[in-house]
């Protein structure tokens, strides 16, 4: 079960379609592990498949290369954040925001308008 979950989500996250909340949900519900620990799994998972996903992209000549760094240093500012700011708030608050992102995402997506991009190359 935990190769068929580690693929699914290794899918879903290179196709940017959320795999790591499909492997927090199964890490805490059916592996039972805590929210801290799935959440960290969760992001030692994502550095391979967004290294193949960055070299996919590249090569096919989807990335805006001026704005990455900008991206690559706010990323790590926003991880040493909620590194923090998970120590300090209780597992319980925790696991309530996570599941209230999910509702909020998934109702978003849900009424959002897929309106047709311009690609300027």
């Amino acid at each position: 079960m935990n190769i068929i979950i580690g693929f699914l989500s290794g899918v879903a996250a290179s196709m940017g379609l959320g795999g790591g909340f499909v492997l927090i949900i199964y890490l805490t519900v059916f592996a039972e592990s805590d929210q801290l620990t799935a959440q960290g799994v969760n992001l030692l998972f994502f550095l391979p498949i967004a290294l193949i996903s960055l070299i996919i992209h590249a090569k096919n000549r989807l990335i805006e290369w001026k704005i990455l760094p900008l991206l690559i240093i706010t990323g790590l500012v926003g991880v040493l954040a909620g590194t923090f700011i998970s120590k300090i708030i209780s597992v319980e608050l925790l696991q309530k925001l996570f599941a209230s992102m999910l509702v909020f995402v998934g109702v978003k997506e849900l009424f959002h308008k897929n309106l047709p991009k311009s690609i300027d190359k």
